[in-house]
């Protein structure tokens, strides 16, 4: 943007360089200014001092004060020849000359000159007050006389009959001494050397703080001006806060810097800004992808809370400088629900396309008999349909299964594990007398725990390959309780089967010796057994592995509880 003028402004980083030299520059010569005055004042003192001892020393000489006394008994004054060659001359002019004072004066009682350095002068009256030298009191003194400008002093001569009594003195003159300012200009003139030198040394001193200050406070603000950054702080705040996506700003000292509120609501925190990135109280796969190693952009998906989060970060860089990362958060968990109940539909889909196919043959059957007159056996052959179901899934023990909904989920999970060369089969325990009522939590908990069983039987080294589920569900105050328990042939956890490592977020076994880890359901990333759980909990149930599994079989045991469910036993049988 152009000034007014038409003129492009000057940065603000040089504006305040040129406004630091300024007042560095002013402060170096007001500082010079006063030292000088001071010397100066220094001076003008010494010299009013050192006349003052002059003027005392010639006032209290004997001779002059005999010779004034006689002086001003005499009628009139004598003639400038008789005064030019008397002894206040020479007594006067011998003190000037001995401590090059620019003057020694000698006057009587009543201003007029008796003796100076200007033989012209004498007999006149002095150009400066004598009166209070007259009166008897001593006084330095800085004016302008007939010799120019200087610093002195006046002390009255008294009578010699009184010097030494206790009555009244009498005053007969005055000395007047002065030292020129011009003498005391030169001597100043000495000293300002070092106030100049130390003043040129303080203004470099100031220049190369300035110009220091300048490349700082250019790095720290990025060489951005004061209205650049305003706008940016103000974009900022609008863009972080009015944003749904979570961001996490990480300085280059590993500090977080930014810490919004959609990254609090996500990740169920309060502003964690100020605190060390390492030790902030975020998932551990979070903070792994800021690590030197970690691959910049890869976006992982984690859980935090009841949150399905899918992050990502980039490093932040300004003109080649590195600023830190930032972290972005997005939020998965309505996608992640919407995609199990598709996975539902897409389910029970298979499901009622399969029903629809065996159903059309069923009745193709029953046609049959009727065309050809074989009512008894179309007769006999309902009756059969109606105590095993019109569908025959191949999953044994099927018919344990009362519930409708369980039946089709099930045995379509069964067709799938049939084409992988598992068998499915329902545990003689079975006993399901209510109704499901939330469907999308069962699919999420049961698809994930078969899917997961499926896998670990596929990949173990027993020859038989099955699956084997038990569904038990009990009355509660909110609803009936469905109890399920899910074993396969499998070879069981790894490592020994730690009960809670396969329930940490990112554990996955999926590209490994393919025993139980992740569920395939969750994309492989090891968030399937994960959001089972997390589920079940948040309706006060839990998913938990009550038998880790031996290699060759059987393998481990899971068991998932989930209340409010199912409707209670005597409400289904009313209905």
């Amino acid at each position: 943007m152009k000034s007014p003028a038409g003129r492009l402004p000057l940065r603000f980083s040089t504006q305040t360089l040129l406004l630091q030299l300024g007042v560095v520059l002013l402060v170096v010569l007001l500082s010079g200014a006063v030292h000088a005055w001071l010397t100066f004042e220094r001076l003008g003192r010494e010299a009013e001092n050192q006349a003052l001892t002059l003027a005392r020393t010639v006032a209290s000489d004997p001779s002059v004060r005999a010779n004034v006394q006689a002086i001003s008994r005499q009628a009139g004054t004598p003639p400038p020849a008789e005064l030019k060659a008397g002894p206040l001359m020479a007594v006067a002019e011998g003190a000037r000359t001995r401590t090059g004072a620019l003057f020694v004066v000698i006057t009587d009682e009543t201003g007029l000159r008796l003796a100076h350095p200007d033989a012209d002068r004498l007999g006149e009256r002095v150009s400066t007050d004598p009166s209070e030298a007259l009166a008897g009191r001593e006084v330095t003194t800085r004016n302008t006389g007939t010799l120019g400008p200087s610093a002195g002093a006046k002390v009255p001569v008294f009578a010699p009959d009184v010097s030494s009594g206790t009555g009244p003195r009498t005053v007969v003159g005055e000395v007047s001494v002065g030292y020129s300012t011009e003498s005391i200009g030169q001597s100043l003139a000495r000293d300002i050397v070092p106030i100049v030198l130390t003043a040129a040394g303080s203004l470099a001193a100031g220049v190369l703080a300035s110009f220091l200050l300048r490349r700082r406070l250019q790095r720290l603000t990025l060489g951005l001006e004061p209205e650049e950054i305003g706008a940016l702080v103000h974009d900022q705040v609008a863009v972080l806060e009015g944003v749904d996506e979570g961001v996490v700003g990480i300085s280059a000292d590993g500090r977080i810097s930014v810490f919004n509120a959609a990254a609090q609501r996500l990740l169920g925190q309060p502003d964690l800004a100020g605190q060390l990135w390492q030790d902030a109280p975020v998932p551990a796969r979070l903070k792994a992808l800021t690590l030197p190693d970690a691959r910049e952009g890869e976006a992982v998906e984690l859980v935090a809370g009841e949150q399905v989060l899918v992050a990502s970060a980039r490093k932040a860089l300004h003109r080649r400088e590195d600023l830190g990362w930032v972290v972005m958060l997005r939020d998965r968990t309505e996608l992640q629900h919407l995609t199990r109940q598709l996975d539902a539909v897409g389910t029970m889909s298979t499901a009622l396309r399969a029903q629809r196919h065996e159903f059309a043959n069923q009745l193709h059957t029953i046609a049959g008999f009727m065309s050809i007159g074989q009512h008894q056996q179309a007769r006999d052959y309902l009756e059969r349909l109606a105590a095993t179901g019109p569908l025959k899934f191949p999953v044994d023990q099927a018919e344990l299964l009362q519930d409708p909904y369980l039946q089709a989920f099930i045995g379509a999970k069964g067709v799938e594990a049939d084409e992988r060369g598992v068998s499915l089969r329902i545990g003689p325990e079975t006993l399901v007398r209510g109704q499901v009522t939330e469907p999308q939590d069962v699919t999420t908990v049961l698809g994930n725990l078969i899917d997961n069983a499926v896998n670990a039987a596929v990949a173990g080294t027993a020859a038989e390959r099955w699956v084997e589920l038990e569904l038990l569900d009990s009355e509660g105050d909110g609803g009936g309780t469905l109890h399920v328990v899910v074993a396969d042939s499998g070879d069981g956890l790894p490592d020994g089967g730690n009960p809670e490592a396969v329930f940490a977020e990112g554990f996955t076994t999926a590209a490994g010796n393919g025993v139980r880890g992740a569920v395939r359901a969750g994309g492989g990333q090891g968030l399937g057994l994960a959001l089972a759980r997390q589920l079940a909990r948040r309706r006060g149930g839990d998913v938990t592995v009550l038998e880790p599994g031996n290699v060759g079989g059987p393998g481990a045991v899971f068991m998932a509880t989930l209340p409010g469910t199912t409707t209670a036993a005597a409400t289904a049988r009313k209905d």
